[in-house]
């Protein structure tokens, strides 16, 4: 009985720790060729068995992908969500069962509907459900589109795929390798190994393209204030002014910047409340020739709140004046952290779900970029850089930069805000854009048009970012097109599938 159930959860056990392992690929660690043995180990976990026992061995694999890739989200819970341990804990599990579900489902489905070890199921139906099922995480509740495998690969070879059909296509050519791998060592036929190794001599090769051209004369100094306030003060009515004016001292020191950048939510009250003294900042800026951005949070008509970017200064706005017109209202809101699902069952239960600012409204999902001293700049406050297709539909050929203002404080020394910089980069890359991230305590950065990282300074320190920025002209593939030639491969391979599972005794 007990070598029974023994036999019955080595698999699951074992897919644990290969789901586990799969957070070292990403950062802080990047140890990135192990988000190729991952898939590659699961799918050898997934041979000859059965439906239902896939669906239990891709479970295991998310459970440990997912305990281990955003435990950061318990520093949040735990720290601001003012409930018994036991409660945050409780939480926590549910979170994570619930991301499990979609590796999950791509293991049932495909022992489910492609049974045969052919070469179909592993170098096309089986990336191809991985992606299908990747969309779905990205979608199914607003989305939590986060560890996608492509982004581990921002410092490997295989990066330089992104400006032509983004992260997507980046997971895409890694589930396709792990296939290989494994069939490789399921099927002894080694000559599949050539397959990732190919992949990645392309990789390097794509190294010299250059999709788009950076214009050294069209160059914006900036300074990046990184405020350092503590997110248990920071609501605090007492700690209002202050907080404000630390922001004014830092900027009054850095007047020489095109444009000066607070982080999200960087001023503590509702706009409405410091009008007189944005009119202020705005004079000075104009008075400096510089623009000063910065996040706010708003109340519109029927007491509606929305999670804001504000600029003044050298705007094409004119003179400041109180316009929601004239502002960004983030469209996708974080779920529990801006909006409340199931708001009516949810909210009396306990106080995590009555985090201050929990109510808000979005914005529309393209808005015009953010003019700041002749500069466009694509906006997307905080969570909203996790989604690829808004930003990319966000960028126009007028844009010199994306702009991403954060409050990672929520996460404290946790390994999630340094994940949130590695999407960023992947996001320039992408798009051919260099990507401004200012935050309160960290990662407050700048790359360059390829991702790179050419400025950034100490995480939980406050301090200036100075730096120079060059914007860029032309478009990448990915700009242009977008996701669509992956769900048409999607959609082939797919068929293809279907038509050779059909085939009895094809097992080749």
């Amino acid at each position: 009985m007990i070598n029974t159930i023994f036999h019955r959860l080595k698999r699951p056990l074992a897919a644990v720790f290969v789901g586990a392992i799969t957070t070292l690929a990403f950062a802080p660690y990047q140890i990135w060729p192990l988000a190729f043995v991952s898939p590659a180990l699961l799918l050898i976990l997934l041979h000859r068995q059965s439906s239902k026992h896939a669906l239990g061995i891709g479970y295991a694999w998310g459970l440990g992908q997912f305990a281990t890739g955003v435990s950061w989200v318990y520093v949040s819970i735990d720290h601001f969500g003012g409930m018994p341990k036991i409660a945050s804990l409780f939480l926590m599990a549910l979170l994570i069962a619930y991301l499990a579900i979609y590796p999950a489902l791509f293991s049932w489905s495909l022992n489910r509907f492609f049974p045969n070890s052919n070469r179909t199921r592993f170098l096309l139906t089986a990336p191809a459900l991985w992606l299908i099922f990747d969309w779905l995480r990205g979608w199914v509740m607003t989305g939590f589109p986060w560890l996608w495998l492509g982004y581990s690969q921002i410092d490997s070879p295989l990066a330089n795929f992104a400006p032509i059909g983004g992260v997507e296509l980046l997971t895409l050519l890694m589930v396709l390798s792990a296939g290989s791998i494994a069939y490789a060592f399921i099927k002894k036929q080694w000559m599949h190994l050539l397959i990732p190794i190919v992949i990645l001599s392309a990789g390097y090769g794509l190294k010299a393209a250059n999709w788009v051209t950076p214009n050294p004369s069209s160059t914006t100094k900036l300074a990046l204030i990184q405020g350092n306030i503590a997110q248990e003060l920071k609501w605090v009515p007492s700690q209002r002014w202050p907080t404000i004016m630390k922001y004014t001292d830092l900027t009054r020191e850095n007047w020489d910047a095109d444009i000066i950048i607070w982080p999200e939510a960087a001023i503590p009250a509702f706009e409405f409340e410091v009008s007189s003294y944005l009119s202020n900042l705005d004079s000075a800026a104009k008075l400096n020739n510089s623009a000063v951005i910065t996040g706010v949070v708003n109340q519109g008509a029927n007491k509606q709140f929305y999670n804001s970017i504000l600029t003044v200064g050298n705007t094409a706005y004119g003179d400041y004046s109180y316009d929601m017109n004239q502002r960004y209202h983030k469209h996708h809101l974080l779920p529990f952290g801006e909006f409340v699902p199931f708001e009516k069952i949810l909210r009396p239960l306990a106080p995590f779900f009555n985090l201050p600012m929990s109510s808000f409204s979005n914005g529309e999902f393209i808005q015009p970029n953010i003019d700041a001293n002749g500069k466009q700049m694509a906006p997307a406050l905080c969570y909203e850089i996790i989604f690829n297709e808004q930003v990319r539909q966000n960028i126009t050929e007028e844009t010199d930069f994306i702009l991403t203002l954060s409050n990672d404080a929520w996460f404290g020394r946790s390994i999630g805000p340094l994940q949130h910089m590695e999407i960023a980069r992947m996001r320039a890359l992408e798009l051919g854009k260099p990507v401004i991230r200012s935050t309160n305590n960290g990662v407050t950065a700048v790359t360059d048009y390829k991702g790179n990282i050419v400025e950034q300074i100490p995480q939980f320190k406050t301090g200036v970012l100075r730096t120079e920025v060059v914007s860029t002209s032309g478009q990448t593939p990915y700009r242009q097109i977008g996701s669509w030639p992956l769900y048409l491969w999607v959609v082939l391979s797919l068929f293809v599938g279907v038509v050779m599972a059909r085939r009895r005794g094809d097992t080749q």
